[in-house]
């Protein structure tokens, strides 16, 4: 999440409780947990009941999203400039669970009588360039994948911005994704086939530990002690409401609902090729045609293409994140848009974007479907996405400063996207 959706394109709190704003900010919660649940009901019986079911999970992880503020560009920005580890152990958190989940059910083949299968892709130059050109664009485009989403979603403009281009880019990338695909690779890998369940999991679990240890070694040496976090303004049903939710509490709650999702869907949580099916027909609308890109060639990219966008899994659940980021950022008060972008923003959104849907669709994904999902998949290519998407975010916060005046020497804020 860009830290501009938490505090600088949103209005504070106070002065969302003038007499009517109130009643507006569960108004507009009412009327987008509504379009949730009936859209829910609606798709469920014109297409499929799991398909209606996944559009509120899809609500259910736009409020976790939103009011756990979970995010990566930003965990990742704060390591690499401040040391400050509290994000990426949160992930390694979410990564734990996930895992702990998954494995056992991957190595079954099945999950409550349903075929499951995972995201696991092969690990060749496209991987290692996508992920280092989607690392890039999440610093500049202020967001993820699914950051992108639930920053929309919530009232944040900008990003309206890197989501447009962001789905341009993912058209372009499904252009040369045959050439891309023509370089060398390995073939796909994942540890629940080669060490089965039980071994992959320790395997995933040992290498999650380490990767924590080194955050608290990194941060104690750098500051002397590890960072908290701060003092929670509300508690109980209120701060449930309107949050906001311990990191670690959305860590945990997001692994819940990808496993949700792999019961329902038959595979894990999955964002950026909604935006490449988005943009494909979009473009058919103005007279293109990519049906003849490799890309759309096969056969469940081109029934996707042919079908109902209502009936595409991962359209679904995109609509039901941002709906259900819209309901939290309402109950916040938080839903505030600020179409007074600055120019060099607007150019650094364009740019993100467009890095960002190109790299996710060489690499097999984004951070959700080839990080998270992927490594939750057992797959070695959510690895080798990892790091050569830490290497892009690292390039990416060097060049922030030329786009986001005022930057240098600020301490960023650990729990945005």
């Amino acid at each position: 999440m860009n830290e501009a959706s938490v505090n600088k394109a949103s209005v504070s709190e106070a002065s969302m409780n003038g007499p009517h704003m109130p009643a507006m900010r569960y108004r507009v919660a009412a009327l987008a947990i509504a379009a949730i649940v009936l859209g829910g009901v609606l798709i469920g019986a014109l297409f499929a009941a799991n398909t209606g079911l996944l559009l509120i999970v899809g609500g259910l992880f736009g409020v976790v999203l939103y009011h756990a503020a979970f995010g990566f560009t930003s965990a990742w920005r704060v390591f690499i400039t401040q040391r400050r580890g509290r994000g990426l152990r949160a992930q390694m958190l979410m990564l734990a669970v996930a895992v702990v989940l998954f494995f056992p059910a991957l190595g079954a083949g099945t999950l409550g009588g349903m075929p499951v299968e995972g995201f696991v892709a092969p690990l060749g130059i496209s991987v290692i360039v996508g992920a280092f050109l989607f690392g890039l664009g999440m610093q500049l485009g202020g967001g993820c994948a699914s950051g992108t989403l639930f920053t929309a979603g919530g009232g944040n403009a900008r990003m309206l911005i890197t989501l447009a281009f962001f789905i341009v880019g993912s058209v372009m990338g499904t252009a040369h994704f045959s050439f891309w695909q023509s370089l060398p690779a390995f073939r796909p890998v994942s540890l629940v086939d080669v060490a089965g369940a039980g071994g992959g999991m320790a395997i995933s679990l040992v290498l999650f530990a380490l990767i924590t240890v080194v955050t608290l070694v990194l941060e104690k040496r750098r500051h002397g002690e590890l960072e908290h976090s701060a003092p929670a303004p509300r508690h109980g049903l209120a701060r449930l409401a309107a949050g906001p939710w311990p990191l670690l509490a959305g860590a945990v709650a997001l692994a819940l609902l990808n496993f949700t999702t792999l019961a329902l869907a038959g595979r894990p949580w999955g964002i950026t090729s909604a935006f490449a099916l988005w943009g494909a027909k979009g473009f058919a609308l103005l007279g293109g045609d990519v049906t003849q890109w490799g890309y759309w060639q096969s056969s469940g990219n081109a029934a996707a293409l042919e079908s109902s966008l209502w009936g595409d899994i991962t359209t679904v659940m995109n609509v039901g994140i941002m709906l259900g980021a819209l309901a939290a950022a309402s109950l916040a008060g938080r839903f505030a848009p600020n179409f007074r972008i600055p120019l060099r923003s607007v150019a650094a959104a364009v740019i993100g974007g467009l890095l960002l849907g190109y790299g996710a669709r060489l690499a097999f994904g984004c951070n959700i479907g080839a990080y998270f999902s992927g490594i939750a998949s057992g797959s070695l290519h959510g690895w080798l996405w990892l790091v050569a998407a830490f290497a892009g975010n690292m390039l990416g916060v060097k060049l922030r400063p030329v786009f986001f005046t005022g930057e240098a020497g600020q301490r960023p804020v650990a729990k945005t996207c």
